[in-house]
């Protein structure tokens, strides 16, 4: 028993920590196919719309660089499904914290909620970032280093 425990111990000790990462492998696909169909919204749609309704939440398109993509503010993570029971937003233009990462006016964070609020949130998260020029994409990152 005692070499079992030797053993299968370690190989299921990262469980939380693989969860966790599946976790922002998901949110990163959820905001990237967030942003394309709003993005094909605004491509489509004539005048150009300032917001679009998706799954109750509504969208408002990134105004830094009339881009076609989302903002980075709570409609994106309404509309991509990142509920506040499994993610905590750290919004945008908010200064880094011992717990949280930073984000400039043009990004915003989501860590899973069960490493939130401590010294994990600050590299266990993924980060949308509002395309910097016209006919780019938004730039959508994950950090997993403490996961």
């Amino acid at each position: 028993l005692g070499i079992l425990a030797a053993v299968a111990l370690p190989k299921y000790a990262n469980i939380s920590s693989d969860a966790r990462i599946a976790s922002l492998h998901a949110a990163r696909g959820a905001l990237t196919s967030t942003g394309a169909m709003a993005h094909g919204k605004y491509v489509m749609t004539t005048p150009v719309p300032a917001t679009v309704v998706f799954e109750g939440s509504t969208i408002t398109f990134a105004t830094v660089v009339a881009s076609g993509y989302p903002k980075a503010d709570a409609g994106l993570a309404g509309a991509a499904g990142l509920a506040a029971a499994d993610y905590t937003q750290i919004a945008a233009g908010t200064a880094a914290t011992a717990n949280s990462p930073a984000t400039s006016a043009t990004e915003s964070a989501f860590i899973p909620v069960s490493v939130a609020g401590s010294t994990a949130g600050l590299s266990c998260f993924v980060k949308y970032t509002e395309p910097a020029a016209l006919n780019t994409a938004p730039t959508i990152a994950f950090t997993t280093t403490s996961c």
